[in-house]
């Protein structure tokens, strides 16, 4: 029996790849954490267009892969202890999907399943500007216990590198589920005299 913290991550079609791959390769360097990684078709084509990264390279980041369709999958049980769950980056297509417990696919059935547990659940939207229903689903998401968290930059950084950008982002999300994220991002500690 392993003593591994599990995090599923699901990633979809939406702008901003860079966030689950980040959040894949920082957990693999940690020994005590488990990733289930969840992957969508159109996640997979803006892996390629955004990263010129295949699922194979993908996949090897991750400790266990799940097919999309594969709702028999453990991730899709609350009986299998996780976490929680991150979709980075998240469509509008599955935050709708996740605010209405339409659990059509592996990913927003993994997000339903960490919700009806009480576990964090975690959503990187990548849409702007939004409409009143991306506004009104992540109301609902936020209602249910889930935490929308767009990746938007702090500039109080002043920084002008996109992957320290990303890093902060990726950081702030899993310091939110207890992964050491020291060196990801420095916290705001007030204005200097």
């Amino acid at each position: 029996m392993s003593n591994k913290k599990r995090l599923v991550i699901g990633m979809t079609g939406a702008t901003g790849a860079i966030y689950g791959v980040r959040m894949l390769q920082i957990l693999r360097e940690r020994d005590d954490w488990e990733t289930h990684l969840v992957v969508s078709s159109a996640g997979l084509v803006n892996l390629k267009y955004e990263l010129d990264m295949d699922r194979a390279a993908l996949y090897a980041l991750a400790d266990v892969t799940h097919g999309i369709n594969d709702i028999a999958s453990c991730i899709a049980s609350g009986s299998f202890k996780t976490e929680g769950v991150v979709i980075a980056p998240c469509s509008m297509k599955t935050l709708a999907a996740v605010a209405h417990g339409f659990g059509d696919n592996l990913i927003s059935r993994a997000a339903d399943v960490a919700l009806k547990e009480r576990r964090k659940t975690v959503l990187v939207p990548r849409e702007t500007p939004l409409n009143l229903a991306h506004i009104r689903n992540m109301a609902s998401v936020t209602e249910m216990g889930g935490i929308i968290y767009p990746p938007m930059p702090a500039f109080y950084n002043k920084t002008d590198s996109v992957r320290a950008m990303v890093d902060e982002g990726v950081g702030r999300i899993l310091d939110m589920f207890g992964v050491d994220a020291t060196g990801l991002f420095k916290p705001w500690t007030g204005l200097d005299g």
